[in-house]
């Protein structure tokens, strides 16, 4: 088999595919440039349809003859994952080129995928089912019955540049955790760390023919793969534009979707603050703000609002922003410059029509300064639309209730923080907010592993993190046994 990766201290630049068991190259190149500097440091194999076919083909084959038990799943997912933690120096290295992540944004992804892993290697040893009370019929005797969950069969992962690493993991992992066999198209900003991932799994002993790994733009391949009536199950996560073109293209098949979000958290007058600003100044600006959690709009009790305001923006302007192969860079680049352009663009207009702007707002090529904006209205994109970069608008409020309708007031519902001392008041918002995660003391984007992930209205359905998605990815199947 054709090693992708070269030698551990200098990784191959050169994104192949793996279909069949073989690292082989697209039939056209396409170039990868780094996020921060445009040079070029790599290239992307670019999949025809007929390989996209033999990738699907084949994992459908060794769904069929390459089952392994699970404990044997176990064993393998536990070995990927300590290979993934003993690269974290190339892995952060990769990272850093293509997706822009700083050094802390890089290693936060590693450790999170490693434990990801982990967690799926354990549960592949304990997929029950669960016995049925037969005799809870009226004058039923002498039968009972179970059922056992199967794995559906062949999933398509589709997966984005934001979390390039732990969130395929979390697509792929509970996948092959569950026994299926998975065919994988990673974004095509990111496609050198999802090969790394694929890498790592085949050494820890996967049979190669259950992972295949393609690459290519979504309006090609990534349809192609919907229109493949073999995939019995679809797991994503991006735009809700595309994940309604998902479901609409895998009828009655499964999906798993973790769409678009509007990620709101709510300051109440009694809150810690000084244990909640740093939480927030990391939740709105980590990644250069392109996490669908992250915090665009932090609605604040108008009685704390301005000294919160002074003190949050005092600490906005305290981030390193610029070069994030830099130790001390806390934010790097954006995905690309047109993204930071649009970004830019909202934020002015925002500006245009009265909003104030309290910190950052420049650009330079890819990098957009860590922006704050108060006095924004809900008819601005930045406060309406999902903005995906490192802007938050600051909106204070003189009722709680006016904050929790706010924050409701979206067709979103993924994530939500608060922070209160009083657990009335949190555990009465946590019935009205409409999201899939509320936290209370945390914000939007706080996220542990092992925890169900996903939302609510247009944000999607299905839950992520192991034990969840695998039984998303299963199927359950009833035994009655009369005697």
């Amino acid at each position: 088999m054709l090693n992708p990766l070269g030698t551990m201290d200098e990784p191959s630049r050169v994104a192949r595919l793996l279909i069949g068991g073989a690292w082989i190259n697209g039939e056209t190149t396409e170039t990868l440039r780094d996020r921060y500097s445009g040079d070029v440091f790599g290239q992307i194999g670019v999949a025809t349809a007929a390989q996209v076919d033999t990738a699907v083909a084949g994992a459908c084959a060794a769904f069929v003859t390459d089952q392994i038990p699970p404990y044997k799943r176990f064993e393998i997912l536990a070995k990927a994952a300590a290979i993934i933690a003993s690269r974290k120096d190339v892995l952060v290295k990769c990272m850093t080129a293509e997706a822009g992540f700083t050094r802390t944004d890089g290693e936060g992804e590693v450790r999170r995928c490693a434990q990801t892993l982990e967690l799926c290697a354990e549960e592949a040893k304990r997929i029950v089912g669960r016995m049925i009370p037969m005799e809870a019929t009226p004058n039923l005797r002498n039968r009972m019955a179970f059922t056992l969950r199967v794995p559906k069969g062949v999933v398509c992962a589709i997966t984005p540049y934001n979390s390039p690493l732990n969130t395929v993991a979390h697509k792929i992992g509970p996948a092959l955790a569950a026994g299926n066999a998975v065919v994988l198209k990673p974004s095509e900003y990111t496609p050198l760390t999802a090969v790394h991932l694929c890498e790592a799994l085949l050494e820890a002993g996967l049979p190669a023919g259950l992972l295949s790994l393609v690459h290519g733009p979504g309006a090609q391949v990534g349809r192609q793969l919907l229109a493949d009536s073999r995939i019995a199950f679809y797991t994503f996560t991006g735009s809700t534009r595309v994940g309604r073109e998902i479901q609409q293209a895998a009828g009655l098949r499964g999906t798993q979707l973790e769409l678009g979000s509007i990620a709101s958290t709510i300051v109440c007058a009694d809150a810690d603050v000084a244990k909640a600003m740093p939480k927030l100044v990391g939740a709105c600006f980590r990644k250069a703000g392109q996490v669908c959690t992250s915090v665009q709009r932090i609605f604040v009790d108008s009685r704390i609002a301005r000294a919160f305001t002074e003190q949050f923006v005092a600490q906005t302007k305290l981030l390193e922003v610029g070069d994030p192969a830099l130790p001390g860079t806390a934010v790097g680049p954006m995905i690309s410059v047109a993204q930071a352009q649009r970004a830019e663009s909202w934020l002015r207009e925002a500006v245009d029509k009265g909003a104030r702007l309290l910190t950052g707002g420049s650009r330079n090529g890819a990098v957009l300064q860590p922006t704050v904006l108060t006095d924004v209205t809900a008819d601005m994109r930045v406060v309406c639309e999902e903005v995906f970069a490192p802007v938050v608008s600051i909106i204070a409020f003189d009722e709680l209730d006016t904050a929790i309708d706010q924050a409701n007031a979206t067709p979103y519902g993924l994530a939500v923080g608060l922070f209160t001392s009083n657990l009335t008041t949190a555990f009465d918002a946590a019935q009205r907010l409409q999201f899939g995660g509320i936290h209370i003391n945390e914000t939007s984007s706080s996220r542990v592993d092992v925890m169900p992930f996903g939302g609510v209205k247009d944000s999607g359905f299905g839950r992520e993190g192991p034990e969840h998605a695998i039984r998303e990815m299963t199927e359950e199947r009833l035994i009655t046994v009369a005697y």
